[in-house]
C-alpha cells in the first residue's frame, strides 16, 4: 500500500472541554500530514526568465498563485520599449494589464489566484479610478470573479507637497480568481495573523525600506499573507490537485473569557453531549429574528440535530451562542493519494528585485520570476 494512502489519523484525545467533533466527509482518497509528503520534495526552487508579463512562456496551469506589482499608470519609465506604465492613455494602461490577466489565466491552474497590487493616478487634477477600471474590465470582458479590493494601509509614506487634498496613505491589492472554488487557507491565515476568525481586508503594512535603484519597494509581508492566503503548500504533480487542510469544530473556548467559561462550566454541569454541542453549531448562532435569514443551519437541520440544539439552549440559556464561535483544530490535509508530491508555485510576472520570489521561497514555495527588467541582484530592502 502506498504510503501516501494510510488512514486518517486519530482525533486528539477528548477532554471535558473539547468533546470531539465529527470527521468531516472529504472527496478524498485519505487524510495525512505535511510531514508524510515534505521528505521526497526537493529544497524550493526559484527560477527566473527575462520576458513580457502578457507573454510569459510558462507552461499553461503550472503556477498555483500569482502574485505581483506592476508599473503603476504614468508614474516611472523603467527604460524598455515594450514596459507597461507609460502607455499614452489610462484605457491604454487598462487594456495591457487585461492582457496580463488573460495570459495569466492561462499559466493559473485551475485553483489559482492572482493578488494584484496597483494604485491610482493623478491627472489633471483627478483620480482616474484605474483599480476599479481594472477590475470592471476583468469581470466583464475577461470572465474573471473579483474575490477582494484589499487596502493596503500605511501608516506614513512618501512626501506628498499636495495643499489642497490629504495625502495618500493607501494602496489596493486585488484578489481575482478565474473559477468560483480556488484554494484558500482563511483558517492557517487567522492562525497567524490573528485578530479574529476572519480578520477583514484591511493590511496596515508600512513601506519597508529601500536600498537600491528599485523605486517601488514591495513589502515582504503583503507577499507573505497572499501566500498563507492562497498558496497550497504542496500540490500533486499528477492530478495537480492542491492539498486542502482538513479541521474539525471543537467545543474548546477561551476561558479569558467570563462568557465562555460559564458556557463550559454549564455543559459541563448538566453532561451536555459532542452531539449536543455539534448540534448548537449546526444550528447557528440563534434561531430567531434576522438570524434566521443569515445563519445556514437554521431551519435547514434535522429535526434530531433541533432537538438536541433545543435540550443545549435550555441549559445554557444567553450562552448558547457562545459554541458556535468554539475553536477549530486542523487534524490533517487531503491526500489525493497518487503519492507523487511537489510544491506550490508562486510567479510574479513583474518580480523587479525579487521581493514575491524571496519570500516565496521563505515560504517553502517555488518561486517563478518574469521581468523586462530585471533587478535581481540589485539591493533589495533593509530593516
Amino acid at each position: 500500500m502506498n504510503r501516501h494512502s494510510r488512514t486518517s489519523p486519530a482525533p486528539a484525545p477528548e477532554t471535558d472541554a473539547e468533546p470531539a467533533a465529527a470527521r468531516p466527509n472529504l472527496s478524498a482518497v485519505s487524510v495525512t500530514q505535511l510531514e508524510d509528503w515534505e521528505r521526497d520534495l526537493v529544497d524550493p526552487q526559484l527560477t527566473f526568465t527575462p520576458g513580457d508579463a502578457r507573454k510569459t512562456g510558462l507552461p499553461k496551469k503550472s503556477v498555483d498563485l500569482i502574485v505581483t506589482s506592476p508599473p503603476y499608470w504614468n508614474k516611472r519609465d523603467y527604460g524598455h520599449a515594450d514596459q507597461i506604465g507609460q502607455e499614452a492613455t489610462p484605457e491604454a494602461y487598462v487594456h495591457a494589464m487585461l492582457e496580463c490577466l488573460e495570459e495569466w489565466k492561462r499559466v493559473l491552474r485551475p485553483h489559482g489566484s492572482v493578488f494584484l497590487n496597483v494604485g491610482d493616478t493623478y491627472f489633471k487634477k483627478s483620480l482616474l479610478g484605474i483599480p476599479g477600471r481594472i477590475e470592471w474590465d476583468a469581470v466583464n470582458s475577461g470572465g474573471w470573479l473579483v474575490r477582494n479590493r484589499i487596502i493596503w494601509a500605511k501608516e506614513s509614506g512618501m512626501p506628498d507637497p499636495a495643499k489642497n487634498r490629504l495625502a495618500n496613505r493607501h494602496e489596493y491589492i486585488i484578489h481575482l480568481t478565474p473559477r468560483a472554488d480556488y484554494y484558500y487557507d482563511l483558517v492557517g491565515y487567522s492562525e497567524s495573523v490573528g485578530n479574529g476568525a476572519n480578520p477583514g481586508d484591511v493590511w496596515m503594512i508600512n513601506p519597508e525600506r529601500n536600498m537600491g535603484q528599485h523605486l517601488a519597494p514591495f513589502p515582504r509581508e503583503i507577499v507573505r499573507r497572499a501566500i498563507m492566503l492562497a498558496a497550497p503548500p504542496q500540490v500533486c504533480a499528477t492530478c495537480n490537485v492542491p492539498r486542502r487542510r482538513v479541521i474539525e469544530r471543537t467545543a474548546e473556548l477561551d476561558p479569558a473569557r467570563q462568557q465562555a467559561k460559564r458556557a463550559m462550566e454549564l455543559a459541563k454541569e448538566h453532561n451536555l453531549t459532542p452531539d449536543h454541542i455539534r448540534a448548537i453549531q449546526a444550528f447557528g448562532v440563534s434561531d430567531v429574528g434576522k438570524a434566521t435569514k443569515f445563519q445556514s443551519g437554521t431551519g435547514r437541520n434535522s429535526l434530531e440535530v433541533q432537538r438536541l440544539a433545543m435540550e443545549a439552549k435550555a441549559v445554557l440559556g444567553g450562552y448558547f451562542r457562545e459554541f458556535t464561535f468554539a475553536k477549530k483544530r486542523t487534524v490533517g490535509w487531503t491526500d489525493c493519494g497518487h503519492g507523487t508530491p511537489s510544491r506550490g508555485v508562486v510567479l510574479d510576472p513583474f518580480a523587479g528585485t525579487g521581493t514575491t520570489l524571496k519570500t516565496a521561497i521563505a515560504e517553502g514555495r517555488d518561486a517563478v520570476g518574469v521581468d523586462l527588467v530585471p533587478l535581481m541582484n540589485q539591493a533589495e530592502v533593509g530593516g
